[in-house]
């Protein structure tokens, strides 16, 4: 049985954890509100391009654009991991890994090819010790994402998808939907597709009601906005998993907050009880002294 000293130190030891965990769910709500805030800004944006531009498509009929290159037989399969640098964000990541594992496999029976460029120092050390064929990593696109790091992802995709290296790129990362809610999602990214536009909230209404006149002609608007527009998607991927990731974040926080409050309890519970039989043993000590005295 642990001696009160022990039990005493690690009661302290737990309510200086408990206080660092406290502090970190602070912080992790104060860096979701501003995430939370910069998503829901971005998602009318990339709703609205996608309508836009899948009603250009439609006019200019496929435009014989590259990103928009259907091709047959791929078994050559890219997925972006999106991953965060840092742990303590509960099951943040380890859903995204197994979502991630699940469609190798999958691919692997289709007879496909599958390699996996990562975002994310977790997911980077993960691919790497599990050895996946893993052909690339952004190790500073993943705080405080913005189109800088948008651009750089979309153009290295963009150039491995139009040199042929590959025949399909996807996109791996937890949505965010609510401070306590999140979805891990794997979705394709290359080559788009008039399905990808039409998904787009509202993007069949207004692609039957709206008739817009296009300056210059379509293929030249195609040739601009497609390169943008994949910016697009994995600048609402990488602002997605950052809010993700503080509100797994802040919820463990919270849980470990509460578990550190109950194991305080617990060891108080103990700590009582050890005390009370050491001094109920005292007490039975200095009785049995004083019997022998007096006999």
């Amino acid at each position: 049985m642990p001696s009160l000293k022990d039990i005493k130190s690690r009661i302290g030891s737990i309510k200086n954890t408990q206080k660092i965990t406290s502090a970190m769910k602070m912080v992790a709500a104060a860096k979701l509100a501003r995430a939370q805030e910069n998503v829901e800004a971005a998602r009318p944006y990339a709703t609205k391009m996608g309508e836009v531009i899948g009603n250009l498509v439609q006019r200019a009929e496929g435009g014989g654009h590259p990103l928009l290159d259907q091709r047959e037989d791929a078994d050559r399969v890219l997925v972006y991991a999106i991953s965060s640098d840092r742990g303590l964000c509960g099951g943040f990541n380890s859903y995204l890994f197994r979502k991630v594992d699940k469609f190798i496999a999958d691919e692997k029976l289709s007879g496909e090819k599958v390699s996996v460029v990562t975002a994310g120092t977790k997911g980077q050390n993960y691919f790497r010790r599990t050895k996946r064929h893993s052909v690339g990593h952004f190790d500073d696109v993943i705080d405080l994402p913005g189109f800088d790091e948008a651009r750089r992802v979309a153009k290295h995709a963009v150039e491995l998808f139009t040199s042929g290296e590959y025949d399909n790129v996807y996109i791996a990362y937890n949505e965010f939907i609510s401070a306590i809610e999140y979805e891990t999602r794997l979705v394709p990214l290359l080559p788009l597709s008039q399905e990808l536009f039409e998904s787009a909230e509202g993007a069949e209404a207004a692609t039957e009601s709206a008739d817009y006149i296009y300056e210059p002609g379509e293929e030249e608007l195609l040739a601009q906005m497609l390169p943008s527009y994949v910016e697009v998607l994995v600048l609402q991927a990488l602002l997605e998993s950052y809010a993700a990731e503080w509100s797994s974040r802040m919820a463990a926080m919270d849980s470990a907050t509460k578990n550190a409050s109950d194991m305080i309890e617990s060891l108080t519970l103990q700590y009582n009880r050890a005390r009370q039989a050491y001094i109920t043993k005292e007490i039975c000590e200095i009785v049995s002294g004083a019997e022998s005295l007096k006999g």
